[in-house]
């Protein structure tokens, strides 16, 4: 494969509703996506970061730096045998993984078009359908919590994850327990804790949460091993994790009992698929994190998630949860039992839908 042209776009998209975790609210996402040609073929990926440097440092003004100055003039016009190859040729580059991953995943898109195979079977998966969960934000009330939650478990979602923060978690966990008591129930601190709060967090344990991700610092290991040995209640490491060797370690530690597995914040699928065999052959569940992306990075949530160790619903749910309008073809809908068919077209499943993603393009640079 010769990469001939790449193109970066980035988009303008309202959310239908405001999503809220510990670091503050969103409203409106500004979402980069790669588009490459290749052999003929065109391929997309998407940079999942946020609009701040909250989550990680990476945000669309750093992504877009570091696509243009380093990674393209890196991977045009020159062949590469697979998708993993340009992987390789990126590991150089310190970090950026969120970069790195928009334009990997877009040349395994067209790795799996000329092979004629959707991508979640590139990767060797082994489902055709997907279990989902829901992950819903701080809300203004814990009744607007309560009433939302209702909403998604009626819809068909198999998992609910919330959003939580000093001041908005043990009375808003005990409300939903109380309401909701056999739901599979989990909690998302996005880093708001510290070990100063142990005391607080083994009250945690009364309420048979299936985890609480990420609860104290965002590239801690350390501290997170001396947590969960005084918890009953797994932990789930999502920031800390961002490669196969990251994942080693917090396993020969004790770290944790189950990891969040997000596409950019690993690098892309090569690095993904190697953290996901760690976890495998530990016998680590693991699960797919969303990261608010549109429809490109949403499908390649779902071809990441057929892979075998992928036990545990992840957060990739329908576009309607998000957009209005979304910006693939068709749009991605669950089953009334939960579930998301894999698509079985070749490479990325979805078409990407060029109207409305011309209208929300508000910046685009082109490379050959």
């Amino acid at each position: 494969m010769k990469i001939t042209q790449v193109e970066l776009l980035e988009l303008q998209l309202p959310l239908v509703a405001f999503f809220e975790t510990s670091f503050g609210r969103t409203v409106n996402r500004r979402i980069v996506l790669v588009r490459i040609e290749a052999d003929g073929l065109a391929g997309w990926g998407e940079v999942t970061c946020g609009e701040q440097p909250f989550y990680n440092y990476e945000t669309p003004e750093t992504a877009w730096h570091i696509l243009r100055d380093f990674l393209i003039p890196w991977a045009l016009g020159s062949p590469w045998n697979t998708a993993s190859d340009l992987a390789l040729r990126f590991r150089p580059i310190r970090g950026h993984n969120m970069a790195k991953a928009a334009l990997e995943n877009a040349l395994w898109d067209v790795e799996a078009q000329e092979k004629g195979v959707p991508i979640a079977k590139l990767l060797g998966g082994t489902t055709d359908e997907i279990a989902c969960g829901v992950s819903i934000g701080i809300q203004n009330s814990i009744d607007e919590l309560v009433a939302k939650v209702e909403r998604e478990l009626a819809a068909g979602y198999q998992r609910i994850k919330i959003k939580i923060k000093p001041g908005w978690d043990l009375d808003v966990i005990d409300r939903l327990r109380s309401r909701f008591p056999s739901v599979k129930l989990m909690a998302d601190a996005n880093s708001a804790y510290s070990l100063d709060d142990l005391d607080h967090l083994k009250l945690f344990d009364q309420f048979d949460l299936m985890m609480i991700e990420q609860p104290l610092g965002w590239d801690d290991l350390i501290d997170h091993a001396k947590l969960q040995r005084k918890l009953n209640t797994p932990v789930c490491l999502d920031e800390s994790i961002h490669s196969a060797d990251d994942a080693r370690k917090a396993i020969e530690i004790g770290a944790g009992k189950i990891i969040n597995i997000k596409l950019g914040r690993v690098g892309g699928y090569t690095s993904a698929r190697q953290l996901h065999d760690v976890c495998w052959s530990a016998q680590i569940p693991v699960w797919c994190g969303g990261m608010l992306e549109s429809g490109i990075g949403r499908a390649h949530n779902i071809a990441l998630s057929t892979l075998r160790g992928f036990t545990l619903p992840g957060d990739v749910s329908s576009s309607r949860r998000y957009w209005k309008e979304d910006i693939i073809q068709p749009e991605v809908i669950i089953s009334p039992r939960g579930t998301i068919r894999v698509p079985q077209n070749p490479g990325l499943g979805f078409s990407p839908d060029l109207d409305r993603i011309a209208r929300a393009t508000v910046r685009r640079e082109s490379f050959r």
